[in-house]
């Protein structure tokens, strides 16, 4: 899994691209706090030709933010994520990305 931040210089925004490693599945998506864990709202990856799983969301400077992956219904944690945070309504933790 791996995790690419682009900061534009003309907003105050990242550009957080997610990949995920995952041929076998049939879809992955980023939720998080950015998305109020909403999964109706979890950005959707695209299905590259190399199985690799790929988007990119708008996130704003300056934050951190919580997340998970949803793969096939299973939610998974990033090995390259910033830190990571316990998340008691869960009962696991959740990945955290700094911006």
């Amino acid at each position: 899994m791996a995790i690419k931040k682009q900061y534009l210089k003309s907003k105050p925004v990242c550009k957080v691209t997610f990949s995920v490693p995952a041929e076998a599945a049939k879809s992955v998506a980023v939720v998080g706090s950015f998305n109020q864990w909403d999964t109706t709202k979890a950005t959707k990856l695209k299905k590259l030709k190399n199985g690799t799983f790929k988007g990119t969301v708008d996130l704003a400077r300056d934050n951190s933010y919580e997340f998970r992956y949803l793969i096939d219904g299973a939610y998974i944690n990033d090995d390259e994520a910033d830190s990571y945070a316990y998340n008691e309504f869960a009962g696991e933790e959740n990945c955290v990305i700094n911006l």
